[in-house]
């Protein structure tokens, strides 16, 4: 592994879904950029929210958007629907802890504007030892060899923009 890897929310996200995304991502193997639902979620991110600010890089985070809140900062994760809401929920997660190890406290808000849903995220001690534990298992994953194995197919890798680095 590099000395330079760092666990990123994209990183957390991939990991909840499907393991082997988070093994070829750490090696710069990029996903089908022709893929229509990551194309989707691309401009959605984008026409989204416009009066925010958008897409703020502070050293290995990536936040979509953030806003001052009535009492502190909020954190938006913007995603094209709610059907990997667990995951969603988990990289924002990622994102409260990694901010409050560098002493910033905010709170999170999943959005979900095709379906006009939001979803507050408050980071907690048990969420928070969820993400050390997730940032250990994704660390062991990325110093594997080999990638691991394709899941049994389901219905999310219809839609994986990694699909034929598996099926094909």
């Amino acid at each position: 592994m590099r000395d330079d890897f760092h666990v990123t929310g994209t990183l957390v996200q991939a990991y909840t879904v499907c393991p082997r995304q988070v093994w070829l991502a750490s090696r710069q193997i990029c996903p089908d950029e022709d893929n229509v639902h990551l194309a989707l979620g691309r401009l959605i991110d984008q026409q989204s929210y416009g009066r925010e600010k958008k897409e703020i890089r502070l050293g290995h985070l990536c936040l979509d958007l953030i806003r001052r809140g009535k009492k502190q900062l909020v954190i938006g994760e913007v995603k094209k629907s709610s059907r990997a809401r667990e995951a969603a929920r988990l990289q924002l997660a990622f994102y409260l802890h990694e901010l409050a190890a560098i002493g910033i406290e905010a709170e999170g808000e999943l959005l979900f504007p095709e379906e006009r849903r939001k979803e507050r995220v408050i980071l907690d001690k048990a969420m928070s030892e969820q993400i050390k534990a997730v940032k250990a298992a994704i660390t062991a994953l990325v110093n594997e060899e080999h990638p691991p194995q394709p899941p049994n197919k389901n219905r999310r890798c219809s839609t994986c923009a990694y699909a034929e680095l598996c099926w094909a």
